[in-house]
């Protein structure tokens, strides 16, 4: 190969290589113009959606909280990548990845109407907020406030910084079923005092789905001079928001959930005159104090994984992201409906449609969570999990847009077959 080829050919995995979304994009016409809540019932679009995905056929899978199956030809995209990038080699590393991870970071940056240079790309959620909670320059004595159903890898990084800097860590119990907003604004804000520092909080708490007011908590917290970190986890790509609307300081999420990107792939936002409040965690190179890239510095990482995550978006925008988001909140009150006023089943996620989405948790009188789980995968080839945490006990149920209601159907029998 001369040099002229050469130098064609170079950047093969560059961010040209786009998904052939022609048989999607014309389903998703015969519907354009609809609104999302009618679409939501289309089950022809969504069968169509289903088709885009290889499934294991051996069980119905309601656990897609974990991280989310990639489309087939978004799969076969991410392999592309890597054999693409395995050509190149260094040649990429060297004149395009820094270069393609920001155009990554400002596609990512629209989803949410956020500034490109406030985005980074990390690994997962857990790793986006470890920068965070780890950067902070804390003091002895210092507070920070969260939950109980918070993540489990968030709270024990709050008992590191504890056992390291004296931090004192505050709990409070969000409610299952609140009343309003104000009752969990004012829980968060009976945990604040003069000390606090941090507020942690999750957009959608992962063990039940409720959906929490952040913009009003964030008021709250501003006010009495208090910083806010997001817990997005489950929200971004899950429901359609704008950063701008949240009013929070640091934001971190995972992309192979509700993006189904490829996995090992998140996302951490950090507000523009934040940046620089943050240590970095890991050597970051010749990066300026507010260049959100000296908290993300990995060293030499897998970049055909950002490389994915563009054809991850592709895909999500074929379908459109409100069309989604009431699919996915269609889906859980189809099967919550049925079971609510069902004898011995108690539902622990909120039935107000803007309160929750797609995830939803169901508890059985009598029965261990663990239990419960094993028994619908044995008996009836149904995937799920159990949670068993500080006031929420019950099946995780997480379905995603190929889910079909016939899966769901199965679900409720089982679940009332086994609550009789």
């Amino acid at each position: 190969m001369d040099k002229r080829t050469f130098l064609k050919t170079a950047g093969l995995a560059s961010l040209g290589a786009t998904l052939n979304l022609t048989s999607l994009k014309s389903a998703v016409a015969a519907v354009e113009g609809q609104d999302p809540w009618q679409v939501a019932a289309n089950e022809d679009l969504w069968r169509k959606v289903r088709g885009d995905y290889t499934l294991k056929p051996d069980y119905i899978n309601l656990e897609n909280g974990y991280y989310c199956f990639m489309p087939q030809e978004t799969l076969e995209h991410q392999i592309q990548h890597m054999r693409r990038i395995n050509y190149e080699g260094q040649y990429y590393m060297r004149t395009a990845r820094q270069k393609n991870k920001r155009i990554v970071a400002a596609k990512l940056a629209r989803i949410v109407g956020a500034d490109p240079d406030e985005v980074g790309i990390t690994r997962n959620t857990t790793e986006s907020l470890d920068l965070v909670i780890g950067g902070m320059h804390w003091q002895p004595g210092d507070e920070a406030v969260m939950a109980e159903q918070d993540y489990g890898a968030m709270l024990n990084h709050f008992k590191l910084v504890a056992d390291r800097y004296g931090v004192v860590n505050k709990l409070v119990s969000v409610p299952n079923h609140p009343k309003d907003d104000q009752e969990i604004v004012d829980l968060y804000a009976s945990a604040i005092t003069d000390k606090t520092r941090l507020l942690m909080v999750c957009h959608m708490i992962n063990i039940t789905g409720q959906v929490l007011p952040i913009r009003k908590i964030c008021d709250m917290a501003h006010e009495r001079g208090v910083e806010v970190m997001v817990d997005g986890a489950h929200a971004y790509s899950h429901i359609d928001f704008q950063m701008a609307d949240l009013n929070c300081d640091y934001y971190g999420t995972s992309l192979h959930k509700w993006l189904s990107a490829p996995l090992g792939s998140g996302m951490l936002w950090v507000r523009k005159d934040k940046i620089d409040n943050v240590w970095p965690l890991l050597a970051s190179g010749n990066f300026d104090s507010n260049d959100i890239r000296r908290l993300n510095h990995l060293g030499t990482d897998p970049v055909h994984v950002d490389l994915g995550i563009v054809n991850a978006i592709e895909y999500q925008e074929a379908i459109g992201l409100k069309r989604k988001e009431a699919r996915l909140k269609y889906q859980q009150q189809y099967w919550t409906k049925q079971l609510r006023d069902h004898p011995r089943d108690i539902i622990n996620t909120p039935a107000d449609i803007n309160r929750h989405a797609a995830i939803g948790n169901v508890h059985i009188e009598g029965w261990d969570s663990r239990e419960l789980a094993d028994t619908l995968m044995q008996d009836y080839r149904i995937f799920t999990v159990g949670i068993n945490r500080p006031g929420v006990v019950g099946l995780r149920i997480t379905p995603n847009l190929y889910t079909t209601l016939d899966e769901l159907d199965t679900f409720v029998n089982a679940i009332k077959a086994l609550s009789a």
